[in-house]
């Protein structure tokens, strides 16, 4: 019995296929590193690594002659068992930096504040433009999940086994929020619990460094210290994300296969339309804030593409806010501060368009008629559930579950089962566009309250390259 599933269950090598793509795998790993030594630009790196892992993953695909579900062929299931341990490993790496680098960046924040700096100020208006975008995204969803008509002609129930995710009452998710136990918080990865701990402490050491300077010092000094540290590790780790895109890009073509996608082409590229509008819209804020636009696209080309490969929010918030820092020029407060709300909170893929297109589709399949009442509810409904939903894969058919029920469609939740089963494929887009949410609201933040720098803003970004280098 041990002989017999050694190999299959255990190494998870059974076909000379997987051998051979795990080779093909590790020669791209190669080909990345030429670009390396080249000293090619990490943003330019990341680009060509987005598209050999594209092609890659449809390689495989038609390898295995475009199958309808490839979780049934075994070596299949192998290779992506073998690219998660690259992709996977790469963003649980990320993932591990998370909550020291919020819980620090916050403290350290609050610490360093000046006295004429209003943190209500930043909070509010940091929710605010949240709250804003998702709205916008909602919109966005709406309108074009009518235009395309989805759902239309497909009122025969879909025969699935998804069900709903429990919905939690508002009050109960705020008071989940809430650090009843900051270790706790910490390891379940509980931003907002960890941000508002951090606020905490850091308003605190505020008001005894007016009578116990000497005794605070050295625990500002180890938070600076800690700090450095952290940095010096997230840069380390990111050094590794061309590799890791490749591997997570081809993985997620290769568990999920191309004939997936096409069987509900109409949802995906609605999806993708709405991701593309909202796009524009982000680009339209940025211009509003006197920034060129073209510029911003360059500069956040690293946390897109990963958050685009990855699927998570929450993993991507490291290089999210390097990248905020070092190349939009965004103050360090504000990133770190926005970011992590914006990973958590107020994203506009997950918890706006995506829930509004599922909504207007699963109508429409039912048959049941969307009047000025219902798109209000319907609008109501998703920019207040966008508050508490954690920026990591999957979290977004929570979002619709809440979205559904409140806009009294709960009964009809198992039609949206053949969108669910490809939900990797659309949170790809998804993500990305929280991601983009999230960086320009806090670079509308950081311009509102003049804490942008247009310089680092404007110059290319040669200090970040030799950085990942």
């Amino acid at each position: 019995m041990g002989e017999s599933s050694f190999l299959p269950h255990f190494l998870m090598i059974t076909d000379i296929k997987t051998v051979i793509f795990i080779l093909v795998l590790i020669g791209t790993f190669f080909i990345v590193n030429f670009f390396e030594k080249k000293k090619i630009k990490f943003s330019t790196r990341t680009i060509y690594a987005t598209l050999i892992g594209l092609v890659l993953g449809v390689v495989i695909q038609l390898v295995a002659k475009l199958p309808e579900d490839p979780s049934k062929v075994a070596w299949l299931v192998e290779v992506s068992k073998w690219y998660s341990l690259f992709g996977s490993g790469f963003m649980d790496l990320l993932k591990m930096l998370v909550v020291p680098l919020v819980f620090v960046s916050i403290l350290r924040v609050i610490i360093n504040m000046d006295e004429g700096e209003n943190l209500g100020k930043l909070t509010f208006r940091s929710l605010g433009i949240l709250l804003t975008t998702t709205a916008l995204a909602a919109t966005v969803g709406i309108v074009v999940g009518n235009v395309m008509q989805l759902g239309r002609g497909a009122q025969e129930v879909v025969q699935a086994t998804t069900e709903m995710r429990e919905i939690t009452p508002l009050v109960d998710t705020i008071i989940g929020l809430l650090p009843s136990n900051p270790v706790a918080s910490m390891a379940e990865g509980n931003i907002v619990a960890i941000i508002i701990f951090a606020t905490f402490l850091g308003l605190a050491v505020k008001r005894q460094r007016k009578k116990y300077a000497d005794v605070i010092k050295p625990f500002e000094n180890l938070v600076e210290a800690f700090y450095k540290i952290i940095i010096s590790v997230a840069m380390t780790v990111i050094k590794f994300m061309p590799y890791a895109v490749v591997a997570m890009l081809a993985n997620t073509i290769t568990a999920r296969g191309i004939s997936s996608m096409i069987s509900v082409f109409e949802f995906v590229a609605a999806l993708y339309i709405s991701v593309a509008i909202l796009f524009v819209i982000h680009l339209i804020i940025i211009s509003l804030n006197g920034l060129n636009p073209i510029t911003y696209v360059k500069n956040a080309v690293e946390p897109l593409i990963l958050g685009f490969t990855s699927r998570s929010s929450l993993g991507t918030l490291p290089v999210t806010i390097e990248t905020l820092k070092d190349k939009q020029g965004v103050d360090e407060s504000i990133a770190s501060f926005t970011a992590s709300l914006g990973a958590n909170m107020g994203m506009n893929g997950c918890a706006g368009i995506y829930p509004a297109l599922v909504a207007v589709t699963t109508a429409n399949m039912a048959g049941i008629e969307m009047n000025a009442s219902f798109y209000a509810m319907l609008f109501i409904v998703i920019t207040i559930s966008s508050l508490g939903i954690a920026g990591l894969p999957g979290t977004a058919t929570m979002a619709v579950s809440v979205v559904l029920s409140g806009v009294g469609l709960g009964a009809y939740f198992p039609l949206v089962g053949g969108i669910i089963a490809i939900d990797p494929i659309l949170d790809m887009g998804r993500t990305m566009i929280n991601i983009n949410g999230a960086s320009t609201t806090a670079i509308a933040v950081a311009k509102s309250l003049g804490k942008i720098d247009k310089d680092i803003f404007n110059k290319n970004e040669k200090k970040v390259d030799e950085k990942t280098a």
